[in-house]
């Protein structure tokens, strides 16, 4: 019989792993609302089965190969979720909308920074590297693995745990634990975007830009964003399976397209996958609120926004934290 103490410390214990698991969860399915579902049912797992707990591995390793072997379940089941620059080339006319697909297709969601946000007395520079193995493209290219190199690969490269204790986490052998690290490492060198300096969302070079973004939207200033914008920028709207590469494209469809007068947005700063990003309002009058629109998450080196990637699903903008609506009036 489990008394309430023992529930009690059982909460104790786990809650600490509760935010690292579900970063985790997301990198392999590509859902934050799929990670913490799969987080909660680790949970619920792990208490039922704690009494077989004999404690040979510690309990984080114990929690991390309940939640593993659960999104392993989740992905046996479904279509791998993508970016639409994951799916064909970029359009070639700018003037084409980027409405959504007919198709029924599953799409990478952005990560909120507080699932990241450390705990009192957790080494910051622990969220810094947690960043890293967030960041927008790398999770897009994971979800192309086959979903047991993406475990490997994520336990071994990410996680950092031996070869021997994965091959526990997944019933598998050591031999093919790096058989299948192999596979996934070469994988990823064929997909993944070459690496280029990483910016941390709130250094001020990154800061700054994100600034001079929501400015030139609000204001609906097209040559702001031609200068902010590098040459081989790229543009996706999720959940349109057309994108946009390089700055004229882009530019050109945002002029005609987006950016097409002042007031229509409204911008409000925050941080998606380690990136600098904006909670997104629309209003199609002036006698309107604003309403909550988007995620758009930027990609950026130390002077250019290298990728622009809107997540247009309103419902993402309460998950990060803000309203639905912005009064008119500042």
């Amino acid at each position: 019989m489990i008394s309430s103490d023992d529930r009690d410390q059982f909460l104790e214990d786990t809650d600490q792993y509760r935010r690292e698991l579900i970063a985790h969860c997301y990198k392999m399915v590509g859902s934050l609302h799929e990670a913490e579902d799969i987080v909660q049912e680790t949970l619920l797992r792990a208490w039922r089965k704690q009494e077989s707990f004999e404690g040979r591995s510690s309990m984080r390793t114990w929690l991390y190969r309940i939640a593993t072997n659960q999104c392993l379940t989740v992905l046996g089941s479904r279509q791998r979720r993508v970016l639409p620059s994951g799916l064909l080339g970029p359009g070639q006319d700018p003037d084409v909308p980027m409405a959504p697909t007919s198709e029924d297709r599953l799409w990478l969601d952005p990560l909120p920074e507080s699932v990241l946000v450390p705990a009192r007395g957790e080494d910051p520079a622990d969220v810094v590297a947690a960043r890293s193995s967030l960041r927008l493209a790398l999770v897009a290219s994971l979800q192309h693995l086959a979903p047991r190199q993406r475990a490997v690969l994520i336990l071994r490269e990410s996680l950092g745990y031996p070869a021997s204790e994965v091959a526990e986490m997944l019933e598998m052998s050591v031999p093919a634990v790096r058989s299948a690290l192999q596979r996934a490492r070469a994988r990823i060198d064929d997909i993944a975007p070459a690496t280029d300096e990483v910016v941390e969302p709130d250094s001020p070079e990154a800061r700054a830009i994100l600034n001079r973004y929501m400015d030139a939207f609000e204001r609906a200033d097209v040559e702001a964003m031609n200068e902010l914008l590098r040459s081989d920028a790229r543009l996706e709207f999720v959940p349109s399976e057309v994108w946009f590469q390089g700055k004229v494209t882009c530019v050109g469809h945002l002029r005609g397209r987006v950016m097409t007068e002042p007031g229509l947005y409204r911008m409000l700063p925050t941080i998606a996958n380690g990136q600098p990003a904006a909670a997104a309002y629309y209003r199609p009058t002036t006698d309107d609120d604003f309403a909550a629109f988007a995620i758009a998450v930027l990609t950026v080196d130390r002077q250019h926004i290298r990728a622009l990637t809107v997540f247009a699903e309103p419902e993402l903008v309460p998950r990060f934290g803000f309203p639905r609506t912005q009064p008119a009036a500042r």
